[in-house]
């Protein structure tokens, strides 16, 4: 599924976890996430517990990603992707985060 999402064939996929997983505000998340995508990852994703903490809310983190997605895929000329945890301590939260994504 992700070969054929990132549209990419012939070779592994390369990905990290952000590290480190507490710690960084959300523009210095997308900062990182930017520098693996742009330095030749296919994908980055979250670390299982990262989640919405006070220095770093799961909806800014969302923009910030998205931003170093878009930003990294436009000067590579590929499909770039993050996996971004949008799990909640409700179900309707949960959701709504899946439904802003």
């Amino acid at each position: 599924w992700m070969k054929n999402k990132l549209n990419k064939y012939g070779r592994p996929l390369l990905g990290c976890t952000i590290k480190p997983k507490l710690g960084l505000s959300a523009k210095n998340y997308g900062r990182a996430v930017y520098e693996c995508l742009r330095g030749g990852l296919d994908f980055t994703k979250d670390d299982e517990n990262v989640n919405s903490q006070p220095f770093m809310r799961w909806r800014d983190r969302f923009l910030f990603c998205a931003e170093a997605i878009y930003k990294s895929q436009a000067e590579t000329g590929e499909i770039k992707g993050h996996y971004l945890n949008a799990t909640a301590g409700t179900c309707e939260e949960m959701l709504k985060r899946v439904v802003f994504a």
